[in-house]
């Protein structure tokens, strides 16, 4: 079976200045954890995950050095302090934006299930010939492709 018989066709997407805060709003209301980031042309820009904003809001350790020893403390800033000096940033800037894994249309369900589950992905763009993000493929959409066209075959 191909990507493109049971890859998710409707993407929901941020474009590179879509806020921080747009994109967590995005994810709440969609009940979703992650999208790809795409320019007006359609073309693959990046891909941002829940994981990646909370990696981002989490306050920073700080070290700090005298002449005899490290201390190492947690900022005094807290998570609410730091994400509303982050909520406004363009998400592109915490985006993965270099080695991301696509797949094709053509691509085998295979293929999918071997990239999702050696790097442990939830989703996985789906990128045309010509570049342009055409739909994504998530963990979920695997498993209920095998439940419907293999573990059904079975009973």
């Amino acid at each position: 079976m191909k990507v493109k018989d049971f890859m998710v066709t409707n993407v929901i997407s941020a474009s590179p200045d879509t806020s921080i805060k747009e994109v967590m709003n995005l994810f709440v209301e969609k009940k979703i954890g992650g999208v790809p980031i795409i320019d007006k042309d359609g073309k693959l820009q990046g891909i941002v995950t829940d994981g990646d904003i909370l990696r981002v809001i989490s306050p920073l350790d700080r070290r700090i050095m005298d002449y005899f020893t490290f201390i190492t403390y947690v900022a005094e800033e807290d998570m609410e302090s730091r994400l509303s000096e982050l909520a406004d940033r363009d998400i592109i800037n915490i985006a993965k934006t270099h080695g991301i894994y696509t797949v094709d249309p053509e691509d085998e369900m295979e293929e999918v299930v071997s990239l999702l589950s050696k790097h442990h992905f939830k989703k996985l763009p789906v990128v045309d010939k010509s570049g342009l993000v055409v739909g994504v493929i998530s963990r979920g959409d695997v498993i209920r492709n095998i439940q419907k066209t293999i573990i059904n075959e079975w009973k």
